[in-house]
């Protein structure tokens, strides 16, 4: 395979604190030669603890990983690092600037995984992710939310992965995010993931939905900052001890399992919708969790949509504009840990 496109201005293997940034070669219509930066820290201390890659901002509009990842690149020293620390702070920094899931090319990079040296910009991107930084890793961090468009409450979440020693490995490193909420799905927006790239390499995967609906709060700022430390001092990529919701006087986290289709409910045609649940709501098969309503026929109905299996409202869609097919409603069970393991 062609070597990487991507130029790192740092040297990953060199111990201390770097700053630097990855170049993405582009040509546009103002600069025909152009490169695009995408800031790149590392942190490696002295000790022979483990390797993690925090990314936040693969989607631009899901600024809570973002934050999380720029102030742990500021507070993160060679001093209380045990292992190393490479943190991409935002992967889409056009879209970031935009405060839009996509790139302005329309490129999804959680869909361009593992990527190639000789695609499109993304993949271009997604290859240099996947050759040259998670082999690096024992640990890789992504951190998302429901952006512009959905609604979740703050969790920490895991695809299912059949190797027992690494699933469990993830259980733990998604409990130890110490979320209220913890997700476990399936991919029903396509494959090309980047966690699924790095499950793939037999990594140590946690990610993360950090609410949504294009604002956030204070209190989710915390989770995602507070949670992301306690993980690396869970895995001893940080010094410090973890410690569990129990020991800071937290209640148990609810932990949804939501890996069958039945429970991802989808617009069944296009219009506005309107949500007849909240979030944490518990619900039945059959329940009317929403419908569609129509501008243009004001004397329609609405089209009611409901619920496909028992279960807990895990998320919601968080605008009312809906094309068809859009996921509306996520209805996951409610399951004890031991299930993952």
């Amino acid at each position: 395979m062609a070597e990487t496109t991507v130029h790192c201005t740092i040297d990953l293997d060199t111990p201390g604190k770097h700053v630097g940034r990855l170049e993405l070669p582009r040509s546009n219509n103002t600069s025909g030669w152009s490169h695009q930066f995408i800031p790149i820290i590392s942190v490696k201390g002295e000790g022979s603890g483990p390797v993690a890659v925090v990314i936040g901002g693969v989607h631009g509009d899901e600024p809570e990983g973002q934050v999380a990842a720029l102030n742990l690149s500021r507070s993160a020293t060679p001093e209380n690092v045990r292992g190393q620390l490479i943190i991409v702070p935002c992967a889409s920094m056009e879209a970031s600037r935009d405060f839009t899931r996509l790139w302005p090319t329309g490129a999804n990079l959680n869909r361009s995984f593992p990527g190639r040296p000789d695609g499109p910009a993304d993949e271009q991107l997604a290859d240099f992710f996947s050759r040259y930084l998670f082999p690096r890793a024992e640990i890789v961090v992504d951190m998302h939310s429901g952006g512009r468009t959905m609604l979740c409450p703050e969790w920490s979440e895991m695809h299912w992965v059949d190797d027992p020693a690494q699933r469990k490995q993830m259980v733990d490193g998604m409990l130890a995010w110490n979320s209220p909420f913890h997700f476990v799905y399936i991919d029903v927006g396509g494959t090309g993931l980047l966690v699924g790239e790095a499950e793939r390499q037999g990594k140590i995967v946690v990610s993360t939905e950090l609410g949504g609906g294009g604002h956030v709060h204070a209190h989710t700022h915390r989770i995602a900052q507070d949670g992301l430390a306690n993980v690396l001092r869970h895995f001893g990529v940080i010094d410090g001890a973890p410690k569990s919701r129990e020991e800071l006087g937290l209640e148990p986290p609810v932990i949804v399992r939501a890996t069958d289709m039945e429970n991802y409910v989808f617009a069944p045609e296009s219009g506005l919708w309107e949500t007849f649940v909240d979030l944490g709501a518990r619900v039945k098969k059959g329940d009317a969790v929403g419908q569609m309503h129509f501008l243009e026929r004001p004397d329609r109905p609405g089209t009611v949509v409901h619920a496909a299996c028992d279960g807990i409202v895990a998320a919601v869609r968080a605008i009312a504009p809906t094309t068809q097919g859009d996921n509306v409603i996520v209805v996951g069970r409610e399951i004890d840990a031991k299930e993952l393991l």
